[in-house]
């Protein structure tokens, strides 16, 4: 299986194509109605210049989002925004770290949105990181210079075009 890039949009479209494919998660997300944000922070050794954030939008089990936003979309539209450095999303996306521990101990920082809210969602922890990894992951410390350096353009490319 070919690894898909973090942080792109390939890897946002497998996921959503993933959610899509299986109904465990309509079914495990039937009572959710939530608009997240993520907040990838800045990290220029992994091709992160700036910033990136991506939205995912479930209305009782289905995806009805799951695209890079600009930093005025995601306050507009989520109740929650999360933000985490590159590494600690990494160590969560690869199941290494719990998203509730990660939360309380502030490695993932709320932005915006209220605590409580975002405990009474936690349950769903786990099986919203099953749908983000559908897919292998290739993250930017994994990569070669080249490879990095070709991220590094693409991605700068993409947020360009998508206005992100």
């Amino acid at each position: 299986m070919t690894a898909v890039r973090y942080c792109t949009p390939e890897w946002l479209e497998a996921s959503a194509a993933g959610y899509q494919a299986d109904p465990s998660f309509r079914q495990e997300f039937a009572k959710l109605t939530t608009r997240l944000c993520f907040r990838i922070k800045a990290e220029p050794a992994w091709g992160i210049e700036d910033d990136i954030l991506f939205a995912a939008h479930v209305t009782q089990g289905e995806l009805d989002k799951l695209a890079f936003v600009s930093e005025e979309e995601a306050k507009r539209e989520a109740q929650f925004i999360l933000a985490a450095t590159p590494p600690q999303w990494k160590k969560l996306l690869r199941k290494e770290s719990k998203f509730v521990t990660e939360f309380m101990l502030g490695r993932i920082a709320l932005e915006q949105g209220s605590k409580v809210g975002v405990l009474q969602i936690a349950p769903h922890a786990n099986t919203f990181v099953r749908s983000l990894t559908p897919v292998e992951l290739q993250f930017p410390d994994e990569m070669t210079a080249e490879e990095l350096a070709d991220l590094r353009t693409y991605v700068a490319q993409f947020r360009e075009e998508l206005g992100v």
